[in-house]
């Protein structure tokens, strides 16, 4: 009977959700939810759903973002499409009908990160014959979405888990339980809490972060909808530490944390990361995502401590295939590079000011 593809509405999010959570693949920043977020940013979405034999076989979150100066667009579908991608045959229908769509919307290109190591180098070969160039984001955290990231198979009983962790990790767990360190989860009247903890940590860092109001999207947005989870680190009452984590069928992603400068002694970032992967345990997932950390792998480099912190829980260093294009118009394409060459060029002048300052 072949594919058959439409472009759906609200009608169908619960068999758009449904089908993500499902699959190997499957993540949360191509559900429907992260899609009505990015819509309050500046991005449009479209979904797409593939059927065949009247079964659901591959979908794609897409969001479109207008360029400024131009009448064009850009596509990005981050993680997607969600699909068996060893079956060529299905994807390149998924891309002929996102083509469809980019030649009424006038899209420039459409950029995919695939949730694919590395290593698979057929999908790497098999996209550049789909006329897609790589774009190698470099060893830190230039692209999009993390490159590198730690990621951990909770499958095994929770004592196997801390026994496999580096000694130094499974001491510091133990330290901060041993000094009274709680771990809750949090509720809504909890957002302002972890946006403070979370604002010192980037004064300490250096590093930018978001205006409260779009914490705010994040979970009035996804946790109603089962897809993110606030937890709260207290010590003697008082909060010190906070995380967010992103979960859907079997997996489960760390995706924002905080410490506040006082009481670091007692290692809450320690215990909240081990009661996130027992609490992902508890809802069925087989993976934990600590999601980011640098490519460049030697002590030199300012992020080595974030490394060395996630690798303590014993997860496998994850190295993804990366960001890929398929250009439509060349011409606006490199306008396009032109311009985002500038502003990033800026942008890390910018932060190297503040870091001087």
């Amino acid at each position: 009977m072949g594919f058959t593809a439409k472009w759906i509405d609200s009608s169908e999010k619960k068999a758009f959700n449904d089908f993500i959570a499902g699959q190997a693949k499957g993540h949360v920043l191509q559900t429907w939810e992260w899609g009505e977020i990015k819509s309050r940013t500046g991005w449009r979405p479209w979904r797409l759903l593939v059927e065949e034999d009247g079964q659901i076989c591959a979908c794609v979150s897409i969001l479109e973002r207008k360029l400024p100066l131009f009448k064009a667009v850009i596509f990005y579908a981050p993680r997607g499409p969600i699909l068996d991608w060893r079956r060529e045959d299905l994807y390149t229908f998924v891309l002929q009908e996102i083509r469809k769509l980019a030649k009424k919307r006038q899209a420039v290109f459409f950029k995919i990160d695939p949730d694919i190591p590395s290593a698979e180098i057929r999908l790497a070969n098999w996209l550049r014959g789909q006329g897609f160039h790589s774009l190698e984001p470099g060893k830190g955290f230039e692209g999009v979405q993390p490159k590198y990231v730690f990621r951990l198979d909770i499958s095994p009983e929770e004592d196997e888990l801390l026994k496999n962790m580096q000694q130094k990790t499974r001491y510091n767990i133990r330290l901060a339980q041993k000094k009274g360190v709680q771990i809750r989860k949090g509720t809504r009247e909890d957002l302002p809490v972890f946006y403070q903890i979370l604002k010192e940590t980037t004064e300490r860092d250096q590093f930018l972060v978001r205006a409260y109001a779009y914490f705010e999207d994040l979970y009035d947005t996804l946790a109603p909808a089962s897809l993110a989870e606030l937890f709260i680190g207290e010590y003697e009452g008082v909060a010190i530490a906070g995380t967010l984590a992103f979960v859907i069928g079997d997996k489960a992603w760390y995706i924002y944390g905080a410490s506040a400068n006082a009481q670091r002694n007692v290692m809450p970032n320690y215990l909240i990361q081990w009661e996130m992967i027992r609490w992902a345990k508890s809802l069925g997932c087989t993976m934990y995502d600590f999601r980011g950390v640098p490519g460049q792998l030697t002590e030199d480099n300012p992020l080595y401590g974030l490394y060395r912190f996630k690798k303590g829980f014993n997860g496998a260093y994850t190295e993804f295939i990366g960001e890929w294009d398929q250009v439509y118009r060349p011409v606006f394409y490199r306008l396009w590079h032109c311009m985002e060459y500038v502003y990033s060029e800026w942008l890390k002048g910018w932060l190297g000011r503040r870091r001087k300052a």
